[in-house]
């Protein structure tokens, strides 16, 4: 394999947004061919023009860009092998179309959609299904069965055609997929795939695939497990063009499951769960709006992280890996046949475990517009020493809010529960005494405060317990929050002491 030169592509279409599935395969892509040195090519598949949505294809390039996921070659990168979008290969897919009928492994066939859906109905009375194939094709209005003079003549007149594969009869297809392993089909069970559409000038998925990854000399096509069906046409493609020996490597990735295990992942999974399944928000023509990680606040650190421990494992303990070690320890090899299901949980827990990682400087700036929203100015040193207080509590930056607001505002109203428990007996008139003590501090600092306050509570005989959680209902307004302490040195001496005030005022 080092001899090769390592070529892969990540082919979507501009069709709406980006499914993870999708983003799934490029990550591999892109993890195979970094680790082997090779290209990772970003080709748009647009030949099917009735599907195409404006604006899809900026999503796609901003999707990768935002996950890390660098194109060698591209429509913006350019590269020796394009054009990169095959709307503006028209012209290639039409030789190669010619070349199949010429050696008798394609025909026209001139069948209108009328004509089709009324056979496809006469079948289905009959409790039949129909397919366009070997067994159907004799009867039918094609160039099998019409003179040439005639198929010359409807092509003149401009009649409308299609292109279709010529599957033979009864032959083993067989290929060896990196991940299934030896697979077999066999012929007879195949119909006969249209390649080209005359109505449009425009080649259909099967042609143009084959004819672009022989022609950018793509060594491993590595694509989701719902174009395995497909593989036995592309082989025999392959065949029938004379390219075997350079045929690229086939490797199908496993299924995303839904959070249940039943059935492949989809958007209406996570609209009705509640978790993106885009990489990015994405508006559709109609002005329908889906969630994106982006915007729900995920670091693509974790979505890379998450995308490639569905359907492929280490080998080892590890879980966390940088998009570098991934690179490093990725191989087909260790990608599992089974579906993988998708855990939106474990999805929290890898976002949690980039955020922690993270320094308080990155989180703190991260934090900044968030603070912005609440009507807060705050200098931004402070902010860093208060995220790096609560960032193990959270999953998110967003989730942050929820965690030190009240550093930022001091409380207005108390939890009665928290009150009624805590805020009595000896304990609020000790608290005029801790507002003498916090006055007469002469040094402000989290450790020393508490040492000097436990001292005076012990020396009052008053429960340490009882004292901190009423202090702690002062500060907060709850029952909840960081170190006690931390939170006093932070909120300063005389915010401390006018909040501990207002609380023996309003309790």
């Amino acid at each position: 394999m080092s001899q090769q030169k390592i070529r892969v592509r990540f082919a979507p279409s501009p069709t709406g947004p980006l499914h993870i599935g999708g983003v799934r395969t490029a990550l591999f892509n892109y993890l195979f061919a970094k680790k082997l040195g090779g290209t990772f090519i970003l080709r748009i598949e647009d030949t099917d023009s009735t599907r195409f949505v404006p604006g899809a294809e900026a999503y796609i390039n901003e999707a990768l860009q935002w996950m890390g996921l660098a194109v060698d070659e591209g429509v913006h990168e350019g590269g020796a092998y394009g054009p990169y979008k095959q709307s503006e290969r028209k012209t290639i897919y039409k030789e190669y179309a010619n070349r199949l009928i010429a050696d008798d492994w394609a025909y026209y066939a001139f069948d209108t959609p009328e004509e089709l859906e009324a056979i496809r109905s006469a079948y289905e009375a009959d409790k039949k299904t129909f397919a366009y194939d070997i067994q159907s094709r004799q009867g039918l209005n094609n160039s099998l069965n019409l003179s040439g003079d005639e198929v010359q003549a409807r092509i003149e007149s401009g009649q409308p055609y299609v292109i279709r594969f010529k599957m033979p009869e009864n032959y083993e297809v067989t290929a060896d997929d990196i991940i299934r392993g030896h697979v077999s089909f066999n012929t007879s069970t195949l119909d006969d795939k249209v390649l080209y559409k005359s109505a449009d000038e425009l080649p259909t998925y099967h042609l143009a695939n084959i004819v672009d990854d022989h022609l950018m000399e793509i060594s491993h096509v590595i694509r989701g497990e719902e174009w395995l069906p497909s593989l036995p046409l592309h082989v025999m493609m392959y065949k029938a063009f004379g390219w075997s020996d350079t045929m690229p490597a086939f490797a199908h990735l496993p299924l995303i499951l839904k959070p249940s295990g039943k059935g492949k992942l989809s958007k209406r999974d996570g609209d009705k769960d509640g978790f993106p399944v885009f990489p990015l928000a994405y508006t559709s023509p109609a002005g329908e709006v889906a969630s994106g990680y982006r915007e729900s606040g995920y670091f693509p650190e974790a979505v890379n992280n998450l995308l490639a421990f569905l359907g492929w494992n280490p080998g080892t303990e590890q879980e966390l890996f940088s998009l570098t070690e991934l690179t490093e320890a990725f191989s087909l090899e260790r990608v599992n046949k089974a579906g993988a299901r998708f855990d939106p949980e474990k999805a929290k827990w890898f976002n949690h475990q980039y955020l922690i990682q993270k320094s308080e400087a990155e989180l703190a700036a991260a934090f900044m517009p968030f603070l912005k929203e609440q009507g807060v100015r705050a200098e931004i040193e402070k902010v860093e020493q208060i995220v790096g207080l609560v960032k193990e509590r959270v999953s998110f930056v967003s989730e942050l809010w929820e965690q030190t607001f009240f550093f930022f505002e001091a409380p207005t109203e108390y939890d009665d529960k928290v009150a009624k428990k805590r805020w009595k007996g000896d304990v609020p008139a000790f608290m005029s005494e801790l507002i003498v003590f916090f006055d007469q501090s002469p040094v402000w600092d989290a450790t020393e405060l508490k040492e000097k306050a436990s001292e005076l509570i012990n020396a009052k005989g008053i429960g340490f317990g009882n004292v901190m959680n009423a202090l702690r209902l002062a500060l907060t307004g709850g029952a909840f929050g960081p170190d006690l302490f931390a939170i006093v040195e932070l909120l300063g001496k005389e915010e401390t002491i006018k909040r501990v005030q207002t609380a023996l005022d309003q309790l």
